[in-house]
């Protein structure tokens, strides 16, 4: 069952967290119902444990996930879709049964990428149809019985294909876009903090996701150390 999923072990705070103030503060509120759940449990109240982060790749969506792993304390169990998908019928609802089974014994976030591989609109590609239903009804099922103590989040960047029925499930529904030239200028900064100032990028992307962003920026880093040896 491990070859469906890995556990990641990085770190990442909330204050190290870069995000426009919107998704910062529906973050914040979402943890802040997660600490106080014994006070929710007194009087019978559910909490929200289901998230839905929508928006082009790049953007923070799988941080977003490490970020609530760590805050919480919790394991993050990230799914690879690719081996849950199986073009035998019948195999691909099973697979998910197995893999939600594991949220039922530790505490834990699960993040399901690409989660509009799975849960596509049940009327989308009509070859497919028949199998489809069967794979979106039984996230439909998984999700409605999947335990208080840990918490699913599903990342999108084509949400539009994701089945209403299933949408629904997801008490949060955060958008994610593009980081402003701000925010993108703070996580230059950030990356700058442990490299000497001689490597350092003289050129900076901008209206890229953070990915982008970051992937250049080690580019002109390693480029800069490279040209240094050669010189």
């Amino acid at each position: 069952m491990s070859s469906y999923y890995y556990i990641d072990r990085s770190s990442v705070s909330f204050e190290d967290f870069i995000a426009s103030p919107e998704i910062k503060s529906h973050l914040m509120a979402f943890l802040h119902e997660q600490q106080f759940k014994h006070l929710f449990d007194q009087y019978k109240i559910p909490i929200s444990n289901k998230l839905l982060l929508y928006g082009d790749s790049g953007t923070g969506k799988t941080m977003t996930a490490k970020v609530i792993a760590n805050h919480l304390n919790k394991k993050l169990m990230i799914v690879n879709l690719a081996t849950i998908i199986s073009s035998k019928l019948g195999e691909t609802a099973k697979n998910l049964d197995l893999l939600f089974k594991e949220s039922q014994y530790e505490s834990m976030v699960l993040l399901l990428d690409e989660f509009d591989s799975l849960g596509q609109i049940r009327d989308y590609d009509n070859k497919d149809n028949s199998e489809m239903k069967r794979v979106v009804n039984a996230i439909i099922q998984l999700m409605d019985y999947f335990p208080q103590k840990s918490i699913l989040i599903a990342a999108t960047n084509q949400v539009h294909m994701i089945d209403e029925a299933l949408k629904r499930r997801f008490e949060w529904q955060i958008s994610y876009e593009k980081p402003s030239n701000e925010l993108l200028d703070d996580l230059y900064e950030t990356l700058k903090i442990p490299i000497p100032e001689k490597y350092h990028p003289k050129k900076r992307l901008y209206q890229v996701s953070y990915a982008q962003a970051k992937d250049d920026f080690y580019k002109q880093v390693k480029q800069n150390i490279i040209n240094e040896q050669l010189s």
